[in-house]
């Protein structure tokens, strides 16, 4: 079964979906195979990173009340998945040679675990995830040499690009977005239960 993710290096809800989603996975008896798609939230984001992601946070919704009552039922939600979040650490970064680097780590054949080490570099650590230097650590810590080169060239811009188009034309407006083989959608980081119920309904639509 071949799942995408439509997805944004940058977006919490994407971080949490991820976590459940791959806890569905890991007790499902079936083969899976889990294709990475970039998806960006704020594609206007200049480079390099302007700063504090909270600062822009605040500006957007009405001030530092919302954003803290924001990230205190995240931080909730993902500590209920043992995931590690600190959003005050976050910086304000645009994702699309993160993306790339995602599409490279999927070229060869680490993909997931990329994405994963993105994720947690973002959302847990701080890390300016728009930095080529720090991309190319980032894709070290994981097993992803040759990612220097990759962002000093412009390989993969075009089909980061397309997929983003794709997402678009399909009518993805909102990440986390969970494609399956092509045809059934889960939008949202839904419970465990829910993405266990999808892959079940998918195997049995498939037999």
């Amino acid at each position: 079964m071949k799942i995408e993710i439509f997805s944004d290096v940058v977006c919490p809800w994407c971080y949490l979906g991820q976590a459940r989603f791959r806890q569905a996975v890991a007790a499902f008896p079936g083969e899976v195979e889990i294709v990475w798609r970039p998806f960006q939230l704020d594609p206007s984001t200049p480079v390099p990173s302007p700063g504090p992601a909270d600062v822009w946070l605040e500006e957007k919704f009405g001030g530092s009340e919302q954003v803290a009552n924001a990230h205190s039922r995240l931080r909730a939600l993902t500590g209920a998945e043992d995931l590690p979040y600190e959003p005050e650490k976050a910086l304000r970064v645009n994702s699309f040679d993160a993306h790339r680097v995602s599409w490279y780590a999927g070229e060869q054949g680490v993909q997931d675990a990329v994405v994963a080490r993105l994720f947690r570099a973002h959302h847990a650590e701080g890390r300016d995830v728009s930095d080529p230097a720090t991309l190319a650590k980032i894709g070290e810590e994981a097993g992803l040499p040759g990612v220097a080169e990759l962002l000093a060239s412009d390989r993969g811009r075009a089909e980061v690009g397309e997929q983003i188009g794709r997402a678009q034309s399909l009518g993805i407006s909102g990440v986390p977005f969970f494609l399956f083989e092509g045809k059934w959608g889960v939008s949202g980081a839904q419970p465990t239960e829910v993405f266990t119920s999808a892959l079940e309904e998918v195997a049995e639509n498939l037999a």
